[in-house]
């Protein structure tokens, strides 16, 4: 392998990483980094939107529609999941805990025994294509430039839109905002309901690169628990970073010894960056711009 080439795959290795931590941790970004619930069935969430997804795309419908119909069904179960639960847990993070693990638990036995242990899956879309005699997923590439689209849209959601001001201002000062007219529970569930989409986006965007199992959202929770809490509690300043750092770890060590190795270098670096910058990556940007 030649200079260029092993430049390329590192540099694929690291963009493939970033999307993956970018869109498994945006919608917990919005629900844990905004909002303060510890949702653990994120997960369930995602594995709902590949689930929704595959059967869809199966049943003749075009992938783009497909994956919207996942983050669109992940959303509403989203919204319905803070009707029912999350909306008499604000301010209480450790019955949030014990609350959306039991949903959690639910939903992947549910699944497994409503569906089976597994459901076909859908192939991956677009072909490859080879730089210096080496094959790489086209589709993988679609997947990096998601990621940035999902943060672009995100930033534009909440900073540019009546409902990005009016959920800042719910979530950063509720009581005022209730004071002023606004209907705090109309936000807080809509909010959820997009987190809860976001998820959704994610499993239907990676429903086409993996086996679709009840459980599979355990793949994706821990790397983005982790991606939020270096990111910090500014998601539009600390995801981006934080996913960049921790994808540039993990390509590194995957490529020196292997996927186990990188899962177990992210863990380590997470530690490290945690213990030094103990606010995440966002809380070391507003300290520098302060």
């Amino acid at each position: 392998m030649d200079l260029l080439t092993h430049a390329f795959t590192f540099l694929y290795q690291i963009g493939d990483a970033f999307s993956f931590l970018v869109l498994s941790a945006c919608g917990l970004a919005v629900v844990f980094g905004m909002m303060g619930v510890i949702n653990l069935a994120h997960g369930e969430l995602i594995m709902c939107g590949a689930y929704v997804t595959a059967a869809t795309s199966r049943a003749g419908l075009p992938l783009p529609l497909a994956i919207l119909a996942g983050a669109l069904v992940a959303g509403a179960v989203g919204m319905v999941m803070e009707r029912l639960v999350i909306r008499h847990l604000y301010g209480r993070p450790l019955d949030t805990i014990v609350a959306t693990w039991g949903i959690s638990l639910a939903a992947t036995q549910g699944t497994l025994i409503l569906l089976g242990s597994s459901m076909p899956g859908i192939g991956t879309p677009l072909g490859s294509f080879t730089v210096g005699g080496y094959s790489y997923s086209t589709y993988r590439v679609v997947l990096m430039v998601a990621a940035v689209a999902v943060l672009a849209g995100l930033y534009l959601a909440f900073n540019a839109t009546r409902f990005g001001t009016l959920a800042r201002a719910t979530i950063q000062v509720p009581h005022m905002a209730e004071a002023l007219g606004v209907d705090t529970r109309k936000v807080y569930a809509l909010t959820f309901g997009l987190g809860a989409a976001l998820a959704g986006l994610a499993g239907g965007l990676y429903a086409p690169t993996m086996t679709i199992v009840p459980t599979m959202g355990t793949t994706f929770i821990m790397e983005a628990f982790v991606t939020v809490v270096v990111g910090g509690a500014d998601i539009f300043l600390g995801t981006a970073p934080a996913a960049l750092v921790l994808g540039t770890v993990r390509a590194l060590l995957t490529t020196w010894q292997g996927q186990l190795f990188g899962q177990i270098g992210l863990l380590v670096a997470v530690i490290l960056v945690i213990r030094v910058l103990p606010r995440g990556i966002s809380g070391l940007i507003l300290r520098e711009r302060a």
